[in-house]
């Protein structure tokens, strides 16, 4: 189901802003800039860019300056930083989802940029070719639509009775018809009706969130949004407040409360967009280093949220888990008796219970 990359799984990731320092004698500082579209601060995909852009050599302050921006989810600011860190000549830049590295696009024809966690780069036009982009442009996707079938399966599983499922979108701020053909295309296999929710403020969440939540037989997906993340709190204190069943596209959404997220690593995809950092930086040309595309996803399921929204997990379901929250602890499904239950060792029947959707002590 889910589509390889074209090439292996590249190296590690990093970087994030930093004041400006002095190249220490006999090393060259190179300048690295960053364009955000949501809250820099908030972002997972920033610690594991530096971590590994650290491993490959490039050291804050010393080896390599970073200039970051963010939009903080407002589109309209993305040009004017995005000249404004044109301006400050960088080796490279990266610029985050589709609309940080058009914006970047937009600003230069010439410095090398690398998108990341971009939708659909060759139909949104950031690049004319996947094996050799052209231009100075290249990226790493974000871009899965085949795990829209996945979202309503999961969903169908952890509420059988589940009729309808709302698809929630800003179409100002997302890229998201390619999931919404894979759902729609997927939902008479499970017998459900996918209604589509376009908001463009808090006002519409709480609207699409309340109407959903008023009869019975109600779900709701959350893809990847810019909108939607940054209103993260308000998704989740309002899906829970009406019981509703969630699936998310990103793991920070767990880490808010969230019930079930099914959807690519993005710290991955920041991990390996270091490697290509490293490569322009010591000479490689944006046009030759090929679009890449998701190879690694996880599937993470909060017992916790679904006790609390009157659900009973099934033990299958939890099995196939690569984690499960249960507590504000965090374990793997074959973990969860023996790491996360108690400080002590698990009593017998415990991971059973817990898989049922029991509370453990």
């Amino acid at each position: 189901m889910i589509r390889r990359a074209l090439l292996a799984s590249l190296g590690s990731a990093a970087a994030v802003a930093s004041l400006p320092a002095r190249a220490q004698p006999g090393q060259s500082m190179r300048r690295l800039g960053i364009l955000m579209t949501i809250s820099a601060s908030e972002h997972p995909g920033l610690a594991a860019l530096r971590d590994g852009l650290a491993e490959l050599g490039w050291v804050e302050g010393r080896t390599l300056h970073i200039d970051l921006r963010s939009t903080d989810a407002h589109a309209d600011r993305a040009p004017a930083l995005a000249k404004e860190l044109v301006a400050l000549r960088p080796d490279a830049l990266i610029g985050q989802a589709l609309a940080g590295a058009a914006a970047l696009k937009r600003a230069t024809g010439t410095i090398p940029i690398v998108g990341v966690a971009v939708a659909d780069p060759v139909a949104f036009g950031l690049v004319s070719n996947v094996a050799r982009p052209e231009a100075n442009v290249t990226a790493f996707a974000n871009f899965e639509p085949s795990i829209g079938g996945k979202w309503l399966e999961l969903l169908k599983e952890v509420a059988p009775g589940l009729k309808r499922v709302g698809f929630i979108f800003n179409p100002a701020t997302s890229t998201v018809e390619g999931y919404l053909q894979a759902v729609e295309a997927a939902a008479p296999t499970f017998g459900l009706e996918v209604i589509r929710t376009p908001v463009h403020g808090e006002a519409d969440i709480a609207r699409v969130i309340g109407a959903l939540g008023a009869a019975p037989g109600a779900g709701l997906i959350v893809p990847p949004d810019v909108f939607l993340t940054t209103n993260t709190g308000q998704v989740v204190g309002l899906a829970e407040k009406h019981r509703l069943p969630v699936v998310y596209a990103y793991r920070r959404w767990i880490d808010h409360g969230g019930l079930m997220v099914y959807g690519i690593d993005i710290t991955d995809l920041y991990r390996r967009t270091a490697l290509y950092v490293d490569r322009i930086l010591k000479g490689a040309r944006a046009a030759d280093l090929p679009v890449q595309y998701p190879t690694k996803f996880e599937f993470v399921v909060n017992l916790k949220t679904a006790r609390q929204i009157g659900l009973t997990v099934p033990r299958a379901l939890l099995a196939r888990a690569d984690e499960v929250i249960e507590r504000r602890r965090r374990c793997r499904a074959d973990e969860i008796a023996v790491r996360c239950a108690s400080k002590e060792a698990a009593a017998p029947g415990r991971l059973a219970r817990a898989m049922s959707g029991e509370t453990m002590s």
